[in-house]
Parts: C-alpha cells; structure tokens; sequence
C-alpha cells in the first residue's frame, strides 16, 4: 500500500468455491483489497462451499466475535461407505449392506444428536493437540486419542434422493460442530457406516448464502455490518469521544440490560468500538474509531 492511501476495512462475504481452503481465499483477497490484513470467521474445508466471511483491515478485530455464531449446512450422507476422512476425499475403507435402511429409520436415529452433544473432533481437523493440529498428526499416519467436544445441534434432518444410499442433509448447530462427525456417527448408529459429500455453509448467524458473492465480485461492506447480530447501542457525540480513546464506562450510564458484547455506534451509525462486560463497568473490546 502506498504512503497517504488509506487502508481499507469492512466486511466481505464470500462464497467458497470448492478446492480452495480458507487460507486460499485469505491470500486472494489479501490482493484483491491490497492489504495483508485480511482474515476469515471459520475454517471451510476443501471441498466444502459457501459462506465464508472475511475481516479487512482493522475489521480482523471483529472476527472474534463472528467465530462462534451459529452455522447452518446442508450436504449429502452416503450410507454403507465410511471412508478414511468421515467425507468423499478419502478412501473407502469399510462397506456395510444397508439396503434396506427406510427413511423412518434415518430420522428417527437422527433425534439422537439434537440438543447439546459430545462430539470427537475428527482426525483431518484443524483443532491443535499439544501444540500440533490433528490434520499433521494424521498425515503422518498416526491418530491420537481426542477429548470429546460439547456442540449443539439445533437441526437435523434429512430427507431421501433418487439413490436409495444417499440422503440430503440439513443441519443448524453450534459453532465447532462437524458435519462430517455427524455423518458418520449417524451410520454407526444405524449398524453400518456412512460419510459426507457435498457439503455447503449456508448460514453464518445472519449472513446467508444469498449474500455470499464469488471471489472476483466480492464488495467490501461497511464494518457495522460485521455486528449485525449483536445489541447495538447510540451514543452522543461527548460518550464518542470518550470511547475513541478507550475510555471504561458504568454500566448504568448507557442503560445496559442484555447480555454483552455491545456494539456502540454515533447517531450516524459509524461502528466506534465494540465493549464487553467488566464487573460492574463495561470496556472496549475492539476500538475501530479514531481519536
């Protein structure tokens, strides 16, 4: 970036091409915005599609709190398959006869994973074990012992295609859930196996798929957009001020009755800082406005 050019921020919402992994998109990005300071909200995998949003510049900040919205899905399970991947890119290692799996069956044994759940990362995941990411670990032929993980599952269903083994899948869940974990289990459970194919974000809290935009068209939105599905707060111009330099405020003073984060904008709708609970106060978390 030259000198005197003013650095760009915002939010942008992509949609993943498969192939590509989130990194991927990042460094296309980084040269489509002409800044280093890009990142995203949550990993896709590979092969996966859909929403993938992006922070730019100061904006990154805000990730944080994009991260653990929840997320919506939907794919393809194929039963009688499990594959060394839990999905189409690995090698079938084991097949079942399931042929004669009824969709009443499929549904029923699908009540047993809404709700909070404990779930074991997949090896091929990014979660770090002792320093290391568990996708290393496997690429070097081994698989180590996992602790379960709590997610929620909000939404399961699924519903039959032309192919009597393949099922389209629909799933809302918490931030950290995998589908593809999902998939199998749901074949273990049935007393066989089963993998995921064709797998799409389609929701990421409120930014859905129909704002999701291919790589060369993406548009960077103003950074409020980012905290869309948090509480916003106005505050005059004397509260602007304060909050520009980071100033730790009592809770009473803006009449604080949810539960934070709180995302505090002027009367022109600027995004100014977003601030969190601290005791009986409340402090900036992220400040993007200018002193």
């Amino acid at each position: 970036m030259t000198q005197g050019t003013k650095e760009p921020i915002g939010i942008a919402v992509v949609d993943k091409p498969a192939g590509l992994t989130s990194h991927d998109v990042v460094a296309k990005a980084r040269k489509i915005f002409g800044t280093r300071k890009v990142g995203h909200s949550g990993t896709l995998d590979p092969d996966a599609t859909g929403v993938l949003v992006l922070g730019v510049g100061r904006a990154t900040r805000l990730l944080q709190f994009l991260t653990g919205l929840p997320k919506s899905y939907k794919g393809e399970i194929v039963f009688g398959e499990e594959t060394s991947t839990l999905d189409s890119s690995g090698e079938v290692t084991h097949i079942h006869d399931m042929s004669g799996l009824t969709l009443s069956d499929v549904r029923k044994a699908t009540k047993c994973f809404l709700g909070e759940i404990e779930q074991i990362p997949p090896m091929v995941s990014a979660v770090r074990i002792k320093g290391k990411r568990l996708y290393e670990i496997a690429r070097e032929g081994n698989e180590i012992e996992r602790p379960a993980r709590s997610v929620r599952v909000d939404r399961f269903e699924v519903y039959p295609t032309e192919d009597s083994k393949v099922y389209e899948v629909f799933v809302d869940c918490s931030s950290g859930t995998y589908i593809r974990s999902l998939a199998a289990d749901l074949g273990l459970v049935l007393g066989g196996g089963a993998h995921l194919r064709n797998l799409r974000r389609t929701q990421v809290g409120s930014f859905g798929e129909d704002e999701a935009l291919p790589l060369e068209e993406i548009v960077l939105q103003k950074p409020i957009e980012g905290m869309r599905d948090f509480e916003v707060v106005r505050v005059d111009e004397d509260t602007r001020k304060e909050v520009s330099y980071g100033r730790v405020f009592d809770r009473k003073r803006l009449e604080l009755e949810k539960q934070g984060p709180w995302v505090l904008v002027d009367y022109s709708g600027q995004l100014l800082a977003v601030y969190k609970e601290h005791g009986d106060s409340i402090k900036p978390v992220v400040v993007i406005v200018d002193p």
